[in-house]
């Protein structure tokens, strides 16, 4: 888990060239609609929809982009496209394994650009259960350990049905069935306590190593899968060394 919240630390440090041509600008739109078809507009009644908006004003999105993707998610903007939520699973090369959450409204286009990447690398689309049965459906959330107590986040995590909190650098890490997501939401907001990433996310039940030639090329192809407007998010079983973060960087 530790080598992914580092080049996580990467990617949200490299977000804002991104957010200036857009890109993760759509991609937060996205969340938001799905969030507000699924549970509704209200934030305070819709943590997913609370989270989603949290992350688009991180990212200095305007609120009437916000505002309008909330529309389009409950139905009041009639000209919003239909967004759908698609899990696609497969391989990126040396076998490390993908699980890929896209929101889309053309899936074939989607899944071409998904097939045409990861072809490339030297990977490739695998069958529905293929790859999954290599992870577990979890709750995640991060927090920095700069701002929060440790002993804090622990004691609000465990009451709140938390499985494992640990502390990983700047950030402690609680982790806890699908099910606890609102409960450990709630708790930290009651507690005024912001998390720098949140969300129910698939986790390796165990890690594959390369060394570090091989890992910055299967970072470099999950990095242009992230490319691509319609993924979300990518989870993958590559263990991420310090020594590949650096060579990531360098290059």
């Amino acid at each position: 888990m530790s080598g992914h919240s580092h080049w996580a630390t990467i990617k949200r440090k490299k977000g804002a060239a991104d957010a200036k041509k857009g890109k993760i600008f759509t991609r937060l739109a996205r969340e938001i609609v799905i969030a507000a078809r699924e549970g509704g507009g209200d934030p305070s009644m819709n943590v997913r929809l609370e989270l989603a908006i949290d992350k688009a004003k991180a990212a200095n999105m305007p609120k009437d982009s916000i505002d309008r993707a909330i529309k389009r998610g409950t139905g009041d903007d009639k000209e919003g496209v239909n967004f759908e939520e698609i899990l696609y699973e497969g391989y990126a090369a040396n076998g490390v394994a993908l699980m890929i959450e896209c929101v889309t409204e053309n899936r074939n286009r989607t899944i071409a650009e998904l097939r045409h990447i990861l072809s490339k690398a030297g990977g490739g689309m695998g069958d529905p259960g293929s790859v999954g049965w290599q992870f577990d459906r979890l709750t995640y959330f991060a927090i920095n350990a700069e701002k929060y107590d440790f002993d804090k986040i622990f004691e609000l995590a465990l009451e709140a049905g938390a499985e494992d909190i640990d502390q990983d650098g700047d950030l402690i890490e609680i982790v806890g069935k699908p099910s606890s997501f609102q409960t450990i939401a709630d708790h930290l907001s009651k507690a005024n306590v912001t998390p720098e990433d949140s969300g129910i996310r698939y986790m390796p039940k165990q890690e594959i190593s390369l060394d570090v030639e091989s890992t910055v090329k299967v970072m470099r192809t999950i990095e242009n899968l992230e490319e691509l407007d319609d993924v979300q998010n990518i989870y993958s079983n590559l263990n991420i060394t310090e020594e590949a973060i650096e060579a990531m960087e360098n290059s």
